[in-house]
């Protein structure tokens, strides 16, 4: 019989694969993993955010990762910076100017540990609800977006002369990462939440052979990795949003096996 923690645990992984599954698609398909990586990052000026104000932890990331992304769409719609150059200055500026923040409250104890690595085996009755109910959320704004998301990948010109707006579309769905981020960073933490999005995703790439294929595949794959690495990280003692992230990547490797023959690729 499986502990209640551990139950809780598998559930948390698997709601979070649903979701970062068929998100993770637009963020291989549009190059956006260094986005990740930059929302993540500075999410550490989210938590003394949250500190300084008195907020759940959650709510302060997920205000400086909305942030982040304000910032960057203004910035990179004015064409000053190249884009990862942008990314660059905000993931690293995220981070230290929360380092320093944080290093004024001295008696604040943080389990930085937990915040960079994650601990899904903590998940409450409460979280669990966040990330389902989240989640549910954040397919359905995902579904309402898929069509001029999809369009605006293959051809952002043809899309707007369409009238599906790529230009809204970008921006709402680099909100829609950055609340999947500031939720998820909780079970496997700031370094490892871009893992998520972007491992199962390339792992069933070259198998799908429609753009809706490859999203059900990536979740599924994540499902996997989630149910995998707990139970990895259950038999062998290991840190379990690492276990997570290396199962993901097993399951990547596996598949790119010399001699397994593609059904076909989404683009």
């Amino acid at each position: 019989m499986l502990d209640d923690f551990f139950m809780r645990a598998l559930l948390a992984g698997i709601g979070l694969a649903f979701v970062t599954g068929p998100t993770g698609c637009f963020v291989v398909w549009r190059r956006l993993a260094y986005f990740g990586e930059a929302i993540a990052h500075s999410s550490l000026l989210g938590v003394a955010l949250a500190i300084v104000l008195h907020l759940d932890l959650v709510i302060g990331i997920l205000i400086s990762a909305a942030l982040v992304a304000f910032i960057m769409f203004y910035l990179d719609r004015r064409g000053t910076l190249p884009t990862d150059t942008l990314l660059g200055l905000l993931a690293h500026g995220g981070l230290a100017l929360g380092l320093v923040i944080l290093s004024f409250f001295p008696t604040i104890r943080l389990d930085l540990h937990a915040l960079l690595f994650g601990n899904i085996l903590a998940v409450s009755r409460v979280d669990l609800a966040v990330i389902w109910g989240g989640g549910a959320v954040a397919l359905g704004v995902l579904w309402w977006l898929w069509r001029p998301l999809l369009a605006a990948t293959v051809d952002a010109d043809l899309a707007s002369v369409a009238g599906l707006r790529p230009e809204r579309a970008r921006l709402i769905f680099g909100l829609l990462v950055a609340a999947i981020i500031a939720i998820a960073i909780k079970i496997v933490g700031i370094l490892l939440i871009v893992a998520l999005l972007v491992i199962p995703a390339a792992t069933v790439r070259r198998f799908a052979p429609s753009p809706e294929w490859m999203a059900a595949g990536a979740a599924v794959a994540g499902v996997i990795a989630a149910v995998g690495g707990l139970f990895a990280s259950a038999e062998f003692d290991t840190p379990s949003g690492p276990s997570i992230v290396v199962t993901a990547l097993a399951l990547f490797i596996v598949t790119r096996i010399r001699g397994l023959r593609p059904a076909g690729r989404a683009r």
